[in-house]
């Protein structure tokens, strides 16, 4: 009885082995999610790319094994930046980051013929069912940066090293001045617009012919170090844009205004990995830890410096908004009245922007 019970068993198991997936072959491990990054310039030490590359760190220290990321970097806006999106989704990506503003046509683009893959375009304005856009209020550092530089300079001019003319730009030249003449009413600001994001000889050649003005202070929106070592060489100040800036600059920066892109990447290759992803846009600042300034230099006073932290706690926790005119009308540098005292500006108005504020030296792009 022992002995045909112990066949039929034997038999059980063999016909299970036999017929059950289970047991017939290995369970195939689960690949991981590919994520492709692309980068407008080489991966350097600070500025625009360095954060995003830093975001793509995060993404691989938060997620491990369930994603394998990758970038391609120094890709320039147009049909080069197209071509490698395209590779980068014929290659398996199911998730591709392009954090350019010129990146956003071409992201669309290839989007069409890859309707299964996932597309985030960073600074873009234009969606589509596998395309999301995201940026980062860059405004709210701008103005916080503004009330340190006007409580920091000696001349009440500071300069302003612009890429190119786009509202992002505008807003953040605005915010900055708004920042500064709410503590120094006599600043001013000076703008060399470059068109260009990146080249390090213009940037540092805008730098020096600003302090030739009397500029004491700069800022900058390109994406280069070369305005920070400018001031530097100077022994000027700057505001570090993107990320700190100290190792550079360590006598000249007087703060940071950084963007964070960890937990936005992380988030989103989350929502793919469980099937949540959708479309959508996101526009987030202080308040949701997308931007962020600190990173204060030794040369700034412990008063000033809790000013701008207590002023970046307003921001965060709705006290303090920009663009809003509180105690008297804000006009553009030709008198006309762009913000009516006691109104605010919506998403929709400083998505727009096209004018500069009082107290900004310079036009639209020129």
């Amino acid at each position: 009885m022992y002995k045909n019970l112990a066949g039929r068993a034997v038999l059980a198991w063999a016909a299970a082995c036999f017929l059950s997936p289970a047991f017939s072959q290995p369970q195939a491990s689960k690949e991981p999610l590919k994520i492709g990054f692309v980068y407008v310039t080489p991966v350097t030490d600070a500025g625009w790319v360095r954060q995003h590359e830093e975001g793509r760190k995060a993404v691989d220290a938060a997620l491990g094994g369930k994603v394998s990321t990758t970038f391609v970097e120094n890709v320039p806006e147009g049909a080069d930046a197209e071509r490698v999106i395209r590779d980068l989704a014929q290659q398996g990506h199911r998730l591709i980051f392009t954090p350019s503003f010129g990146y956003m046509e071409p992201t669309l683009k290839v989007a069409r013929d890859f309707p299964g893959v996932k597309f985030e375009s960073i600074t873009g304005y234009k969606t589509a069912p596998n395309v999301a856009t995201a940026n980062a209020r860059y405004y709210e550092g701008r103005y916080l940066a503004g009330i340190a530089a006007g409580r920091m300079t000696k001349t009440n001019m500071a300069g302003y090293v612009a890429g190119f003319p786009i509202p992002e730009v505008l807003q953040g030249i605005n915010a900055f001045t708004l920042g500064m003449r709410s503590v120094n009413p006599n600043a001013k600001v000076a703008v060399v617009w470059l068109n260009e994001w990146f080249d390090p000889p213009k940037e540092r050649d805008a730098a020096m012919a600003l302090f030739n003005q009397n500029a004491d202070v700069v800022a900058f929106h390109t994406g280069s170090t070369a305005v920070m070592a400018a001031a530097q060489e100077r022994g000027k100040m700057a505001v570090a844009y993107h990320s700190d800036m100290r190792k550079i600059a360590p006598d000249a920066q007087i703060v940071a205004v950084t963007h964070q892109w960890g937990g936005y990447y992380t988030e989103r290759a989350r929502a793919v990995l469980d099937g949540s992803w959708k479309s959508g846009d996101v526009w987030g600042g202080v308040k949701e830890g997308m931007i962020r300034v600190g990173d204060f230099g030794s040369k700034v006073p412990k008063a000033v410096q809790q000013e701008v932290l207590a002023r970046q706690k307003d921001i965060a926790e709705g006290r303090l908004q920009p663009f809003r005119a509180v105690a008297a009308d804000v006009r553009d540098n030709e008198g006309h009245v762009v913000i009516a005292k006691g109104a605010q500006l919506n998403d929709e108005q400083i998505l727009k922007m096209n004018w500069l504020v009082e107290g900004v030296q310079g036009r639209v792009g020129r």
